[in-house]
């Protein structure tokens, strides 16, 4: 939801990065695969009730996720690094709540709930990619991309906030689990009727 509307002001200081960085002989799939280790490390601190650590390392995964963008197209983009880019994001974003869930049994089934719906929000995001690009539709809302980036109300930014909010407010993982749970069912319907409007024969 928010994606789209944040691109304007985060791409010009990350593409500058990116072409820096690029310059310097970095590759994106280097920063894709160094961001997920970060993030799959934030995720394990929390587990192991270091939150604050686990904060961190979530920011430094969503930064790297940022300027591995940046800095594949300044080199160029593949599909082999947005097939990539894609599963480490999905990876990373599962990896949170599992992180949660291990450090109390009270977050566990929010955790399962939650991992659930990421998994039905991810399964339509890709679906609509796929059918997208084989009706060759394109879109440029979320910047240029490997594949087709459909809007939803829960989104990377949104994710990330409540990523926040559950590390500044570890108590009130639960509502915030069954929250964004709910956000992500209600974007599975938004793309199931955006599908039904664009894809109808």
């Amino acid at each position: 939801m928010l994606d789209a509307r944040l691109r304007p002001l985060i791409d010009p200081p990350l593409n500058a990065a990116g072409r820096a960085l690029a310059g310097a002989g970095v590759t994106a799939n280097a920063l894709t695969f160094t961001g997920l280790a970060l993030g799959l490390a934030g995720a394990a601190a929390i587990a192991f009730g270091q939150i604050g650590w686990g904060l961190a390392l979530i920011i430094a995964n969503r930064l790297l996720d940022g300027l591995d963008g940046a800095v594949a197209r300044a080199r160029g983009p593949s599909d082999l690094g947005g097939y990539f880019d894609i599963l480490a994001d999905f990876a990373f974003y599962v990896s949170v709540p599992v992180g949660f869930g291990v450090l109390s049994a009270a977050n566990t089934l929010p955790a399962l709930v939650l991992v659930a719906s990421f998994v039905l929000t991810g399964v339509s995001f890709l679906a609509f990619a796929v059918i997208a690009a084989k009706r060759g539709a394109t879109t440029q809302a979320h910047g240029k991309k490997s594949f087709f980036y459909s809007t939803g109300l829960a989104e990377g930014a949104e994710t990330i906030a409540v990523f926040i909010a559950m590390c500044a407010m570890p108590a009130w993982f639960a509502w915030l689990a069954y929250g964004y749970a709910m956000l992500c069912v209600l974007t599975v319907f938004q793309r199931s009727a955006m599908a039904v409007s664009a894809f109808r024969d």
